[in-house]
């Protein structure tokens, strides 16, 4: 643990920001494996634009679960050992799709998204002013998540129109 690295936390206690970095380590990991899983079973309707998104994302992820690892790690704490604490520690879940098409996988994504944006959030809320370090590396990943949702919302959308235009003139 860096000793003045550590000092320049003001007003916050180091083993709370651990526990709330683990929960979000959480979070990257079974959101890594949300995007990577919905990647290979999706079906339908521009499944490959959907496809290289979900792989995007989940790359980012992962880059994610590793800075916030390295987070942790500075603060003297361990990153959660055991991919069965992350369903005990997790923030946003993990549901295992149940509908395979486009539409119900950017749905899911989105939903996804918008958890990890409230959770980077309060991370943000709670660090700013106190802990600059992890402020920085959380308001990165929530710039990250930001545009995550915009990219889904935005391929969702683009599908969900086309779906209507084709219906519309088969009437």
């Amino acid at each position: 643990m860096a000793k003045r690295g550590n000092s320049i936390i003001k007003g916050l206690e180091i083993d709370e920001i651990i526990k709330v970095l683990n929960r979000a380590y959480a979070d990257e990991w079974l959101a890594y494996y949300q995007y990577f899983i919905e990647a290979k079973v999706i079906k339908g309707i521009m499944k490959d634009a959907a496809i290289a998104e979900l792989n995007q994302h989940a790359t980012d992820e992962l880059r994610h679960a590793n800075m916030v690892a390295d987070r942790i790690l500075q603060l003297g704490g361990t990153p959660l050992l055991n991919p069965k604490d992350w369903f005990t520690h997790t923030n946003c879940g993990y549901e295992e799709p149940k509908s395979f098409d486009v539409v119900s996988i950017l749905k899911d994504s989105i939903k996804g998204e918008e958890c990890a944006i409230s959770t980077y959030s309060a991370i943000a809320d709670m660090t700013r002013d106190k802990d600059i370090v992890t402020y920085d590396l959380v308001s990165e990943i929530l710039a990250d998540e930001v545009e995550h949702e915009e990219d889904l919302q935005a391929l969702y959308e683009d599908i969900t129109e086309f779906v209507t235009d084709i219906k519309s003139s088969l009437s």
